[in-house]
């Protein structure tokens, strides 16, 4: 393998051409090829990327090209069988969350990659994210146990609920997402999932019936700390509260504050709303409570607020995902715990998914 690392793009969404943004920027990267089953009819990609070679079957653009790298940003329930069939033609591999469908599907792609030497990173972008990772370090000194408090709802309209009813094909709400805010409960934690117990709702007539658009989750931890996380989409979903950041301590809480929350633009459309990604990416402020309490029982100390100024965008986080990539090869990062990690928050999302499907608390 040169220095340079060959890109194989499968899937070109919008996670995927974020991507192939990422690796086009970034040293180290060049762009081999891009896969995607409607190829063909996309007229939209950078006219850049014109003479690149383009394949509608993943089978014969891995044969063909054979890749250094395969950036998989396809549906989810392609995940693992990709990821398998890339590091067996000795490439190293970027996934997209959820790593796959079922927990024996997840294990069974790690023991791939690890059986094969390949380097594999899953999606997780807020682990990359500064914002994010200095919630964790402050929601670290709170105490235990920690009470925390995670929402992300979409109103989605048009595009993004066509989007979204596809996606809701292969999975709900709640795992799609769910894993990114799982994993960070137990990065604050670092205390073993014992149960989950979650519910449910149909909130649309144009999904499948045994499907639900909006769900919610309670997690128990063995130190006592309890998680809840609730995500829903499509065009029913509220603009109040959408937005809920919260982690609570014996020692007080922290709280992010999205920016622009409920102010208007002249044109009199909210500058926050729950559609755009970048608002749940982009935390605008931090704010720490203290529980302390002094002379009367009075608050010894103010509420402070931690202005977050590198909070990269959308393509930002996924250009320090590449680069973490691309670190871990040519490093040889041992990325073990990466893996167990998003084994570990697919194992609960999917748990609260087994809960609302079959009305019960589900043991971890």
């Amino acid at each position: 393998m040169t220095d340079t690392l060959r890109v194989l793009v499968v899937g070109l969404g919008h996670m995927g051409v974020t991507h192939a943004l990422a690796y086009e920027a970034l040293e180290g990267y060049e762009l081999a090829g891009l896969c995607a089953r409607g190829i063909a009819d996309r007229h939209d990609l950078p006219p850049r990327w014109a003479h690149l070679p383009r394949f509608a079957d993943y089978a014969q653009a891995l044969a063909t090209l054979r890749p250094d790298v395969v950036s998989i940003n396809t549906w989810p329930d392609t995940h693992a069988d990709f990821a398998i069939r890339a590091v067996a033609a000795g490439a190293h591999v970027f996934v997209e969350k959820p790593l796959a469908e079922t927990v024996a599907d997840a294990e069974r792609t790690v023991a791939a990659a690890r059986r094969a030497g390949r380097k594999m990173v899953i999606g997780y972008g807020a682990r990359h994210s500064p914002s994010w990772a200095r919630l964790v370090e402050v929601a670290q000194g709170l105490g235990k146990p920690l009470v925390m408090r995670m929402n992300l709802n979409q109103q989605s309209i048009g595009p993004a609920w066509t989007w979204h009813r596809n996606l809701l094909a292969s999975l709900s709400p709640i795992v799609d997402c769910g894993v990114h805010y799982v994993d960070l409960m137990c990065l604050m934690t670092g205390a073993r999932p014992l149960r989950v117990h979650a519910m449910g709702a149909r909130l649309s007539q144009e999904i499948a019936p045994d499907m639900y658009n909006y769900g919610q989750l309670q997690v128990m931890f063995d130190d006592g700390s309890v998680g809840w996380y609730e995500a829903g989409w499509g065009p029913m979903m509220s603009e109040t509260a959408f937005f809920v950041k919260d982690v609570i301590g014996p020692r007080g809480s922290v709280s992010i504050l999205t920016p622009g929350y409920g102010r208007r633009n002249p044109a009199g459309t909210t500058l926050t709303v729950s559609s755009d990604i970048e608002t749940h990416l982009r935390p605008g402020v931090l704010r720490v409570h203290h529980a302390a309490l002094g002379a009367g029982d009075a608050m010894a100390f103010d509420d402070e607020d931690i202005a977050m100024a590198d909070a990269p965008d959308h393509h930002g986080i996924s250009a320090r995902e590449q680069a973490w990539l691309r670190d871990a090869i040519r490093g040889d990062l041992d990325l073990s715990r990466h893996w167990d990690d998003a084994v570990n928050s697919l194992r609960i999302v999917l748990a609260a998914d087994t809960s609302i499907r079959e009305r019960r608390v589900v043991a971890l």
